[in-house]
């Protein structure tokens, strides 16, 4: 939200109140509290008729320091995120003539008492970042003020898309030259965030919007800190764009509450970071293999999910998942739970077969109780779906006939929904994919009476970990696995995490990785997405260049939306030797593979510190400037370097840091440190290994190997 008019003029409408000046400075209950009064005090007559912030800084953990900014304290404040704090941790706070410091070891905040207002953000070697004059404030807005409360369905937006809200907060934090902003969440524009306005909002937008399934209020910049915003509901972001020296994020309301995390490096600020919101959970080795679909709106039976595996069998096309996607269940009767009986008439041993195969089975659900479910009453009759204010059951045709929404805010409520789970794990289902989370309506009441707007997001968090306690309790620690398309902050504790309805393109496909990269640096360890694209029917070049990318993503799904992704459906027979579909999936799926002991050791750090499966450049390559805005390769794992090809002729160029490289296929050997630009057939890829890496491998055969390079 932009509330200024130019650098020094408010909007017409806008009453900005900033901090002027550290005036008093205490230590209560192991913070540091500052009075901030609106304007310098020079008399005492300065002091009456006129808003004061209080700002209070403590720190939860090593290198981590919370700002909070109030205006009215007694206002109702969003109930923010789960946030861990370090009991064995203790802040050196002093405060003296020149001022008050929190030490927070790898981080120090320095408060200059006096004017004008300067709070900055220490190091050992200097300053990350500073909060200075007009950077604090509390804005009050007249009736149709000229600020845009996007987006579309937040509390208080009116008909003609301005402010409806009349009180705001927010902050700025100085950008310095060259500093780069990342994260945001899972963001399919550019990768680089400056010069962007970005709204914390989940909505279904596809990829190909500026709207994200998982926002995420966290940040972090090539000069070596991050960022968390720690407010539940809407957060605006102006990232060098409505002060080009600053980010600014504003909140409805009158209190700020954010915190400031050190590095140096980003996967030091990523540690700290999934230290406070929680780490990636370990996943089943077998959830590295390839899941395949039966894809969205396509007709199915189990003769149909049959062919498909007996297809992939007798192709040589290794299949570690298959997945039933919303048909499994009867039409307009999503969710009850109940396998469609006129086409699966025996669902029980249809998952028996199916892992005697050798075969996991995923099921795809819901967190909407349509109209003609069976549970639509029970949720009715006990209380355990969204209410309006009037007492009436919030329900929408927007997807379901009549659908209401399990308020899993009510114990009750998630032990039924639980109760309903555990008979479908039972019956054999071994991972869940948890679709939609992010329509969240905010005109209605909560179980817990928690604030709506702040639920919108918080929902997602709820529903996922409705689901994943039940498959950890069923299936243990570590075999744990969700395929979940809403999150939010703290999401990353409940893997995996794929990136929505993308479309049948190359620019989608590239989109994708874009949002992949981003979902990475907002402290997600795992990610995949929909191998040639959810919306249309790929072209065969799009398909097959796809599953080279989508095969070495920590996670490989075959999905579509009105077609199948068998691959020799998209194979005409004329093809080239090593160039059909069916070919290019062999090699890619054999590869990952024979790679699951390298994914397994890359999961296995993410959940140690946070670091992701799938790594930016800019995460795995700090100190080397020419990686700031690569946004279409990256690092699977420490070791290996890939280029996704994003042309059907195989036209590729990227980059590779100093070192000396290996390239998997060819064994070549460079140097690196430039550019280059290559052809390559379906059959390859850009992949190359990292000087001194000991790649794991698993044999054909069962054996193990490695890789040298």
């Amino acid at each position: 939200m932009k509330f200024t008019d130019g650098f020094w003029l408010p909007r017409p409408g806008v009453d900005a109140r900033y901090a002027q000046e550290a005036y008093a400075l205490d230590v209560e209950d192991g913070e540091l509290v500052i009075e901030a009064p609106t304007r310098i005090i020079e008399r005492r007559g300065d002091t009456l008729n006129r808003p004061l912030l209080t700002v209070s800084l403590a720190s939860p953990a090593e290198g981590v320091i919370r700002v909070r900014v109030e205006h009215h304290r007694g206002a109702r404040r969003d109930q923010g995120f789960e946030i861990a704090t370090d009991a064995a941790h203790q802040a050196l706070i002093e405060v003296d003539e020149s001022g008050g410091v929190v030490d927070a070891g790898a981080l120090r905040a320095r408060v200059v008492r006096g004017a004008p207002w300067s709070l900055s953000f220490e190091h050992e070697g200097g300053t990350y970042t500073s909060s200075g004059a007009k950077s604090l404030a509390h804005l009050s807005l007249a009736p149709g003020a000229p600020v845009a409360a996007e987006p579309t369905g937040v509390t208080g937006v009116t008909s003609t898309g301005l402010a409806a809200a009349s009180e705001y907060m927010h902050a700025q934090l100085s950008l310095d030259v060259g500093e780069l902003v990342y994260g945001l969440g899972e963001r399919f524009g550019p990768l680089v965030k400056n010069g962007q306005t970005v709204d914390i909002w989940n909505a279904d937008g596809g990829t190909s919007s500026e709207q994200a399934y998982k926002n995420v209020p966290f940040y972090l910049t090539n000069r070596g800190y991050g960022v968390l915003v720690n407010h539940a509901g809407h957060v605006s972001f102006e990232v060098g764009s409505e002060a080009v020296e600053q980010v600014q994020f504003s909140v409805a309301g009158e209190s700020l509450e954010f915190f400031v995390i050190a590095g140096p490096t980003p996967a030091e600020v990523l540690d700290r970071y999934t230290r406070l919101t929680g780490r990636p959970a370990i996943v089943p080795d077998w959830s590295y293999g390839l899941w395949m679909s039966t894809s969205f709106t396509t007709d199915y039976d189990e003769a149909t999910v049959t062919e498909f595996i007996e297809g992939m069998a007798e192709r040589d096309l290794p299949l570690s998942v298959f997945h039933f996607d919303c048909f499994w269940m009867r039409e307009f009767h999503w969710t009850d739970f109940e396998w469609d009986p006129r086409v699966f008439p025996d669902p029980e041993g249809m998952l028996a077969r199916l892992h005697e195969r050798g075969l996991h089975v995923s099921a795809w659900l819901n967190p909407y109780i349509a109209q003609r479910s069976r549970l639509f009453q029970q949720g009715v009759d006990s209380g355990f779906l969204v209410h309006r204010a009037d007492g009436t059951v919030w329900q929408s045709d927007l997807w379901q006939a009549g659908m209401a929404l399990v308020d899993f805010t009510n114990p009750g409520a998630v032990e039924w929904y639980q109760s309903h789970l555990r008979g479908l794990i039972g019956q054999g289902v071994d991972a869940i994919k948890t679709d939609f989370g992010e329509r969240i309506p905010i005109d209605v009441v909560w179980h817990d009476g928690s604030e709506p707007e702040g639920m919108h997001h918080r929902y997602t968090q709820l529903y996922n970990r409705a689901v994943f306690d039940v498959l950890e309790e069923v299936r243990g620690p570590g075999e744990a696995v969700l395929f979940a398309r809403s999150a939010t902050v703290g999401g990353q504790s409940m893997p995996v995490h794929w990136g929505g309805d993308n479309s049948s393109s190359f620019v989608s496909m590239a989109e994708s990785l874009r949002g992949g990269l981003s979902l990475s640096l907002s402290g997600f360890g795992y990610w995949s997405h929909d191998i040639g694209g959810f919306e249309g029917d790929p072209d065969p070049a799009v398909f097959k260049r796809w599953l080279a990318f989508g095969l070495l993503s920590s996670h490989s799904r075959l999905h579509g939306s009105t077609s199948y992704r068998a691959p020799w459906r998209f194979d005409r027979g004329d093809e080239a030797p090593g160039q059909s579909a069916v070919e290019v999936t062999r090699r890619f799926t054999k590869l990952k593979q024979s790679l699951q002991p390298y994914l397994v050791a890359a999961g296995l750090e993410a959940h140690r510190t946070g670091t992701p499966v799938m790594r930016p450049m800019q995460l795995a390559f700090p100190a080397d400037p020419a990686v700031a805005y690569l946004d279409r390769q990256y690092l699977l794992g420490p070791d290996l370097l890939v280029a996704p090809v994003f042309s059907a002729e195989g036209e590729v160029e990227y980059y590779l840091p100093a070192g000396r490289w290996t390239n998997w296929f060819t064994r070549e050997v460079v140097e690196g440190g430039a550019w280059r630009r290559e052809v390559h057939a379906f059959d390859s890829v850009p992949l190359w290994v990292r000087e001194g890496a000991v790649v794991p491998l698993l044999e054909e055969d069962g054996s193990a190997g490695e890789f040298r390079a």
